[in-house]
């Protein structure tokens, strides 16, 4: 594969909120803070920026961008309806309009108001509105899914996971050593909002069964919060300190994107498809990873985008991550602020902006020790994917 966009573009600041749960703040305003925060971090004026991503999320407007950050002139803008694979797949974008000249310093920005809004877990029958304005085709869903009560993620993807378990018989204690282990690093990130509420094994194993296989502490966060990136190019690396690379990056989308039962292959997602032209855009192997911030919705997609990446077979990643592998002092560490697990659930940009740091040597007590390259995902709707690989 021709490495056309490999270090072309690099990212040269990121922002995040503080990660709650309740605010009187509005998405937009979330996500304006998150922005100004990126741009102190960059070392530019807001005004600099050009170019705008709101990737998914509901209304956020460009317009509203352009007037809470004072920007002069807006040259380019777009959006990703993609889930939690959108701002992966939004920096794909943004790293294309820099390297072609179209803007100079585009922002990626997201967030959400994940316990402040409609929430899963308080049992708001207004999610299932809320589902049908981000959900593909939502014909199918009023008319095959919902008046049998497949309604929610955790229905969606259960088909999944349970004929994974049927197919492969996986050792089921791997969800429980990623949950484990992102609220183990989540200890060591004072933005976390799991800090200082630890988990044993037995709070995992005695919390409720939602789904099978999924219990409760299988499940992403509702919190809310915003998170920023400032994406430019190459020729502009040199004015900043500590420009980070992107070596690859992709997006991919599962055969009928819009279902997962119906397609021929239930274990086919878009991180099977992004992944390996990622791979070959940054040059790198598998072995070359130090570390990996995995989106964790649920405990189980971890372990299956690892699989799809190739890092393991279908069936292998609850072996891949037992022994400490992915621990901070293990040879891959995953998700080493704590994740959409145990820091916080902002539709995964958070994945993006520990990277940056891991990669500045900024990680504090959740340090990769000589961090050079790192991976980051994205999942969304019905398994369509997202990849970044990064380095210093």
């Amino acid at each position: 594969m021709e490495r056309s966009l490999s270090d072309r573009a690099c990212i040269i600041g990121v922002g995040e909120t503080e990660f709650v749960r309740g605010t009187d703040k509005s998405l937009a305003q979330l996500c304006i803070e998150a922005s100004l925060n990126a741009c102190k971090d960059a070392g530019i004026d807001s005004s600099e920026i050009d170019g705008v991503i709101s990737p998914w999320k509901f209304n956020i407007r460009h317009e509203e961008f352009v007037h809470g950050l004072g920007m002069k002139e807006l040259k380019y803008s777009g959006r990703f309806e993609m889930g939690g694979a959108s701002y992966i797949a939004a920096i794909q974008s943004a790293a294309m309009a820099v390297a072609l000249g179209v803007a100079e310093f585009v922002l990626v920005s997201t967030g959400q108001r994940g316990y402040s809004g409609p929430r899963i877990g308080a049992g708001d029958t207004s999610v299932l509105d809320l589902n049908n304005e981000f959900m593909p085709n939502i014909e199918y869903r009023d008319n095959l899914e919902y008046p049998y009560g497949v309604s929610v993620p955790l229905h969606y993807y259960s088909l999944h996971a349970n004929r994974w378990y049927h197919e492969f018989n996986p050792d089921p204690t791997g969800m429980q050593i990623v949950a484990m282990t992102c609220r183990e690093h989540a200890q060591l990130n004072d933005k976390a909002y799991m800090k200082g509420r630890p988990m044993t094994e037995k709070d995992y194993q005695n919390s409720p069964l939602l789904v099978h296989p999924f219990r409760l502490f299988d499940c992403s966060l509702e919190t809310d919060g915003a998170g920023a990136v400032i994406v430019t190019s190459q020729k502009n690396a040199h004015r900043f300190k500590k420009p980070i690379y992107i070596g690859g990056i992709a997006e991919g989308h599962p055969t009928y994107p819009d279902d997962i039962v119906t397609r021929p292959d239930i274990f086919d997602m878009g991180i099977t498809h992004a992944a390996p032209r990622a791979f070959d855009m940054a040059g790198v192997r598998h072995d070359d990873i130090d570390f990996a911030e995995v989106y964790d919705c649920f405990t189980f997609m971890v372990l299956r985008q690892l699989e799809e990446m190739g890092f393991c077979g279908r069936g292998e990643a609850p072996e891949f991550v037992k022994g400490g592998r992915i621990s901070l002092s293990g040879q891959m560490p995953i998700n080493t602020h704590g994740g959409l697990l145990s820091q916080a659930h902002i539709c995964g940009i958070n994945h993006i902006v520990e990277a940056v740091h891991q990669l500045r040597g900024e990680a504090g007590k959740a340090q990769v020790k000589d961090a050079k390259i790192g991976l980051v995902t994205g999942y969304g709707d019905l398994s369509d994917g997202s990849i970044a690989i990064l380095h210093n």
